[in-house]
């Protein structure tokens, strides 16, 4: 099975996962998902109340839990490149927990495409952690296991933006 357009349209499932499409680009499908995210959480920021806002962030995780497990099912394959559901949800919760200057977002976008390109200490562990072992089906814990590692680098990037943030404020230059 494949990632396309008719896999996409196939099942909700697949529609989420795939981050409405994003996640099929042919190149960087994790950079487009994020930057789909990006735009996504402006639109929504802007048109939803704090509350309403903060409550699709929480349904995001069991919602994209779900649709990553049975789409990364179907597919056969236990985290495949073109699921970017785990970078939506990862961008947005980063984007909720920082200032929304655009230049704060700008910075958020690239520490956390570094993060989750390079897979650094902790984010290199948790993607480690849910790895399918010899024989075992794909599961509900390679789908925790998809959207794990995504959240740990959202985590890492969070005191790294602040400080930023910090460090420009306390220099007048914010």
């Amino acid at each position: 099975m494949r990632a396309d357009l008719r896999f996409m349209l196939a099942a909700p499932a697949h529609l989420i996962a795939l981050g409405l499409g994003s996640g099929l680009a042919p190149r960087a499908p994790g950079t487009a998902g994020t930057l789909w995210a990006w735009l996504v959480y402006l639109l929504l920021a802007h048109a939803l109340p704090a509350g309403a806002l903060a409550a699709l962030l929480l349904a995001a995780w069991p919602l994209g839990w779900w649709a990553c497990t049975r789409t990364a099912q179907h597919l056969g394959v236990a985290d495949p490149g073109a699921i970017v559901w785990d970078e939506v949800a990862a961008f947005w919760l980063l984007l909720w927990l920082l200032p929304p200057a655009w230049w704060v977002q700008a910075l958020a976008f690239v520490l956390f495409r570094l993060f989750d390109a390079l897979k650094p200490g902790p984010v290199g562990w948790a993607d480690r952690r849910f790895k399918l072992r010899p024989g075992q089906a794909i599961g509900w814990a390679q789908g925790a296991g998809i959207l794990l590692d995504d959240l740990v680098a959202a985590l890492c990037c969070l005191p790294l933006a602040w400080g930023v943030v910090w460090l420009l404020q306390r220099g007048g230059a914010v």
